[in-house]
């Protein structure tokens, strides 16, 4: 193989390794009642709301029996639905923030202060796909 294709191959190949890793992502779940999911709607299924005053941080979880149960239990006794979605985002750009642990062993979230939940969204991958509904 001529040293041209070759060098051109491997720049392809460190190419493709480099965007690789920018777009590996974590699948995160979110709960939510039928104001919110509203208003992911209106951004084209694409980001997050800003949070109310009293909402200083925003919180997907880890695992889609925990926002099930979520949005089933307390979502629909508080708003009459309870919608559960599924997200992708940057590993690389979660990687910042802590898991907490806020029960048992699954009960799992991440905390996204309101003020960053802008970039936050930015680095969502694709759609927020809403998986289930109740109410």
């Amino acid at each position: 193989m001529p040293f041209a294709v070759a060098e051109y191959l491997g720049d392809i190949a460190r190419d493709v390794s480099h965007h690789q890793r920018v777009t590996e992502t974590v699948t995160l779940w979110r709960p939510t009642g039928p104001a919110e999911i509203a208003l992911v709607e209106e951004s084209g299924w694409r980001r997050w709301p800003p949070r109310l005053p009293d909402q200083p941080i925003f919180y997907p979880v880890l695992n889609e029996e925990y926002a099930i149960k979520i949005a089933r239990d307390w979502n629909v006794k508080a708003s009459g639905s309870g919608f559960v979605t599924r997200f992708e985002v940057e590993k690389t750009y979660l990687d910042q923030y802590d898991v907490h642990q806020v029960g048992g062993k699954t009960i799992l979230e991440y905390w996204i202060p309101a003020e960053e939940l802008d970039t936050f969204n930015d680095h969502v991958v694709g759609t927020i796909d809403v998986i289930a509904t109740f109410g």
